[in-house]
């Protein structure tokens, strides 16, 4: 099942196994998906000595774990983790074996110091860039605590289950047969929603930074790697790290790389900036930002963080229609990234709402997956590249409506049907369907400074060509500023324009 080049790959990682293996399997081979898992399991354990595999009812069929000879890892996969899985497979070998995984001292001791007994489960699709953060994380989890298993359930091989629990988005974790999460999660935030966040006091004893960097981006990580190279005393504090890029699957735009994955970039930008001493807090949201002696930024935690300057690279996050059953049916049929959940609607109706290249990106991605895609666009005309229009409009199983206000989602516990009018003849049409992917906009992340800072009227920072701000030693880059364009390499050159404009400013004052 194994490419060749997927072959000498992984034979390269098993040359690096610590200890030997046992791969459990469970899998009827008169079954096809049985087979097919049957088969990558004993091409695995035939490119190494150091594997052996063992018949076991005990795992999810058809699937395998993954276990030192004599022991229990607590990690198995349900289906064939290839595509974006491989490497989670690859890890998991590693780290089963012994290979000890590479997370903070502070993290591993968090994850060990849980007594209770969880069996996590994570419903993926292969073609998800989303879903290995989650399924690596979890597996981290279970190789360090024995209280800890984690499954990994590949999507397309049990349907009937994904449909039977309500799957409509992924990845979709269930913890002790519990609906959990859905969506990206690093072990930071999956560890918060289990037993809690870092509680204020773990901030207590830290000095006033020379620049505070608030966002995780690229813009942040340029700006926390720039003061960093200054020498100066610098921290980052980010709920999440990556920003934008980890909601991209393919870039093709940044100057020097043809070609690279959003995950890839962002798991770049972290480890670039812990190559540097810089202070780095994840999971941590600034709710408030403040002027007095020193600048201070507050933490959703109660926290209070003090630095001679700030610079902010907020970001963006997609922005929401704001209409009835928006929010009820998120991740119930409602979804925004195409390669992660398109495959959930194989042989459905689908609905794209917004007409620019992002969404019709989505819909000429979706109309080699779903039974038929419908484009509701609110402009008299399509707003995407030629290219893509022309690429769109050669497509046999494709609506676009132009001209047209979505005005709600129903449905009874997943999306059933979409409300529309058209804008011209008021006509109101009701669409039934199956899911709705909005991809209309990006709205800056700064409700938060409000009365604080001089904002646009779509809520962006106005900083000058320094990236200052109104507020004397606050600094602004990226996709929360006024901008004028929104791109990965434009944040970055204004991460390190602002964090320069702090520098600059400290000398000064």
């Amino acid at each position: 099942m194994l490419e060749e080049n997927l072959k000498g790959q992984l034979k390269q990682y098993l040359d690096l196994l610590e200890n030997d293996l046992v791969l459990r399997l469970n899998a009827d081979t008169s079954d096809a998906n049985g087979k097919k898992v049957h088969d990558f399991v004993t091409e695995i354990a035939d490119m190494s000595p150091r594997i052996t595999i063992e018949p076991s009812s005990d795992i999810k069929a058809p699937g395998f774990s993954v276990d030192q000879k004599g022991s229990i890892s607590g990690v198995a996969f349900a289906g064939v983790p290839l595509g974006h899985e491989f490497n989670s497979l690859v890890l998991a070998l590693l780290q089963v074996s012994g290979r000890e995984p590479k997370i903070e001292a502070e993290l591993k001791e968090r994850i060990q110091s849980i007594t209770k007994p969880y069996h996590f489960e994570t419903y993926v699709s292969l073609t998800c860039h989303n879903c290995p953060d989650v399924v690596q994380a979890l597996n981290i989890m279970s190789v360090l605590n024995d209280n800890i298993s984690h499954t990994m359930i590949e999507g397309g091989m049990f349907q009937d289950e994904i449909n039977a629990r309500g799957v409509m988005a992924v990845p979709t974790v269930f913890v002790n047969d519990e609906e959990f999460s859905s969506g990206r999660m690093s072990p930071e935030e999956i560890l918060n929603k289990l037993i809690g966040q870092v509680g204020s006091e773990s901030f207590e004893d830290k000095d006033p930074y020379d620049v505070l960097v608030v966002g995780g981006g690229p813009a942040g990580a340029s700006a926390a790697i720039y003061a960093a190279r200054k020498g100066i005393r610098t921290g980052i504090v980010a709920e999440k790290f990556g920003g934008q890029p980890l909601e991209t699957l393919g870039i093709e735009n940044f100057i020097g790389t043809p070609y690279t994955e959003g995950p890839k970039l962002a798991a770049q930008l972290e480890e670039h900036v812990k190559t540097y001493p810089v202070d780095v807090m994840k999971t941590q949201k600034a709710v408030k930002l403040a002027k007095n002696e020193l600048v201070e930024v507050t933490l959703e935690n109660g926290a209070v963080l003090q630095s001679k300057t700030v610079v902010l690279s907020t970001g963006a996050r997609w922005r929401s229609l704001g209409i009835p059953g928006e929010e009820e049916f998120k991740n119930k049929g409602i979804a925004y990234c195409p390669h992660c959940d398109g495959p959930l609607f194989a042989g459905k109706k689908i609905a794209v709402v917004g007409g620019g290249n992002s969404g019709i990106e989505a819909a000429i991605d979706l109309a080699g997956v779903v039974e038929h895609v419908t484009v509701l666009e609110f402009l008299p005309e399509l707003k995407a590249d030629k290219v893509l229009q022309d690429k769109l409009y050669s497509l046999d199983n494709v609506t676009v409506l132009t001209n047209v206000e979505t005005k709600a989602i129903h449905g009874q516990d997943k999306v059933e049907s979409v409300d529309y009018v058209n804008r011209e003849t008021q006509e109101a049409v009701t669409l039934e369907l199956a899911g709705v992917f909005i991809l209309i906009g990006l709205v800056p992340n700064t409700e938060w400074l409000d009365g604080v800072l001089e904002r646009t009227a779509r809520g962006e920072i106005i900083v000058d060509k320094q990236g200052a701000t109104n507020l004397p030693g606050v600094f602004a880059a990226g996709d929360c500023t006024d901008s004028a364009y929104k791109q990965i390499i434009i944040a970055m050159g204004s991460g390190a324009t602002a964090s320069l404009g702090a520098f600059d400013y400290m000398i000064r004052n």
